[in-house]
C-alpha cells in the first residue's frame, strides 16, 4: 500500500468510497455522524486544491481516503477536556475506507500521518464504534469533547 496526494482525476472513486463509508455508518448504528451528504464534494475537491487530501492505493485502486494537514483547527480550541499539549499538531479528518479494502487500511493512514508529524489531533462521533476501537489500539489519549459548529459534538483525542 501508498499514500498519495488525492488527484482532481480521483474525484469519482473517493466520492463513492465516502457513499460506502456513509452506509458502513448507518449499518453499525451511527446514522448521524455523515448523515446523507457529509463530506459535500465541495469540501473534498477544496481539500484537493490545497493539497491537504491523501488516498491509500494498491495495485493502482484507491482503497481510503482521508484529510491530513499540520495545521490548527479551530474547532479544538474549546475543549471541554484538556489537550495532552499545545505544540504544533497535525489533524485527521473525512477518513473512510471503501467496502473492499483490507482489515488494517485504516491502521495504515494513520500511522502514516503519524511519521509526518509526531503529534496527531482527530475527533470522532462517540457512535464512531470501529473509529473508537482503532484509535484506542493506536494509542491515542481521549481528551475531551469538542463541538463542531453545526455538526455537533465529538470526542477528541491525541496521540504524542
Amino acid at each position: 500500500m501508498i499514500i498519495r496526494k488525492t488527484a482532481p482525476a480521483d474525484i469519482e472513486p473517493v466520492m463513492q468510497i465516502y457513499a460506502e463509508a456513509r452506509e458502513y455508518m448507518r449499518q453499525s448504528g451511527n446514522p448521524e455522524q455523515w448523515g446523507d451528504r457529509h463530506p459535500p464534494r465541495e469540501f473534498i475537491e477544496r481539500d484537493i486544491r490545497e493539497q491537504k487530501s491523501y488516498v491509500c492505493e494498491e495495485n493502482e485502486k484507491i482503497l481510503a481516503v482521508f484529510y491530513f494537514a499540520v495545521e490548527r483547527e479551530p474547532a479544538y480550541d474549546i475543549i471541554d477536556g484538556q489537550w495532552l499539549g499545545d505544540s504544533v499538531y497535525g489533524v485527521i479528518h473525512r477518513i473512510a475506507k471503501g467496502c473492499g479494502a483490507p482489515k488494517g487500511v485504516g491502521r495504515f493512514c494513520i500511522d502514516w500521518c503519524f511519521e509526518q508529524h509526531k503529534n496527531i489531533k482527530i475527533d470522532t462521533h462517540e457512535a464512531n464504534l470501529p473509529m473508537l476501537k482503532l484509535l484506542e489500539n493506536l494509542g491515542f489519549i481521549y481528551c475531551g469533547v469538542v463541538n463542531y459548529f453545526g455538526y455537533g459534538d465529538r470526542m477528541a483525542f491525541q496521540k504524542t
